[in-house]
């Protein structure tokens, strides 16, 4: 699929509340496209829920129903049995939660739907942190970053969701980013063609929450996966294929560019190179991503 082919019709219209550059909206519209207006959204309190502004100016031309912070996967639960209950198949049934709703708040909910086959799509827009409520700390977010809840930068490591949902053993799962659109795309085709519960992490680089001008969300999606802070791959029937300048780095045919090459220009980890750089912490998020690409490769090679 090339991003000329990828289709023109928009469901994500004018009346947006978004910030400018975000993430999020980059994701939505690729969304939109790949799984058509013939789809249920569910949505918990996260960016999106502000995003969608208010009636009538909605920027959401698919039906989609806002639920607590929670119970988002229990609420597409309930869409889906409804659905099948009046026999109609055909229509994508969509969770689409951000992080906080995903990692901490949301995942019994999610792990309960993962566990009952429900047949419905999970996107979590991963921007690593709790945005919408003041740009808390989430456990997405990683080692080092200043959030309003970590000032002087986070102490611990971010979850791996990924490897989380592999453990469901579910029949499809992905991890994408807003810098890769074709990428993405084809991953929300193949998940919206499988029966059974799919999972999609997408990364989503957020200008006011991780501190960078607004103008640079894309670069940042790229940078992440470049210094393989994060990884573009697929799961399905318990293979894992990685996918792009990810499956370069993971076969060792590319270097993975140095991660101080992408944390320096965010605000959020300002504090580890002022006032003056901080080498042990800096070394222990490089070891930290080493660490995880020895683990692919002895898992995925």
């Amino acid at each position: 699929m090339a991003i000329k082919d990828i289709p023109l019709e928009e469901s994500y219209i004018p009346g947006s509340a978004a910030c400018p550059g975000c993430p999020a909206t980059i994701a939505l519209r690729i969304v939109y496209k790949a799984l058509g207006k013939n789809m249920i959204k569910v949505v918990p309190a996260c960016c999106t829920a502000v995003i969608e502004s208010l009636h009538p100016n909605t920027s959401f031309n698919v039906p989609t129903m806002n639920i607590a912070f929670e119970a988002a996967a229990a609420g597409a639960s309930g869409v889906e049995a409804g659905l099948r209950m009046q026999g109609i198949t055909d229509t994508t049934v969509v969770a689409w939660a951000g992080d906080g709703g995903t990692y901490d708040i949301g995942i019994q909910a999610l792990s309960g739907a993962l566990e009952r086959n429900t047949n419905f799509i999970y996107i979590c827009y991963n921007n690593e942190i709790y945005s919408n409520t003041g740009i808390q700390r989430s456990g997405a977010t990683p080692y080092g970053a200043w959030t309003t809840t970590t000032v002087s930068g986070k102490t611990e490591f971010r979850k791996e969701m990924g490897e989380i949902i592999q453990a469901h053993h579910i029949p499809y799962a992905a991890q994408a980013c807003i810098a890769y659109p074709e990428d993405l795309f084809n991953k929300l085709r193949k998940a919206k063609s499988i029966h059974g519960p799919k999972y999609i992490e997408i990364m989503a680089p957020c200008p006011p929450g991780w501190r960078f001008p607004m103008e640079k969300t894309v670069e940042m999606g790229t940078m992440a996966v470049e210094t393989g802070a994060w990884a573009l791959y697929e799961y399905e029937n318990d293979k894992v294929t990685f996918n792009g300048k990810s499956k370069l780095i993971l076969e060792n045919k590319i270097e993975r560019k140095p991660i101080e090459d992408w944390i320096k220009y965010q605000g959020r980890f300002r504090h580890l190179f002022k006032p003056k750089k901080d080498e042990k912490r800096i070394k222990a998020i490089e070891d930290h991503i080493d660490q995880k690409w020895n683990r692919y490769r002895r898992c995925y090679l």
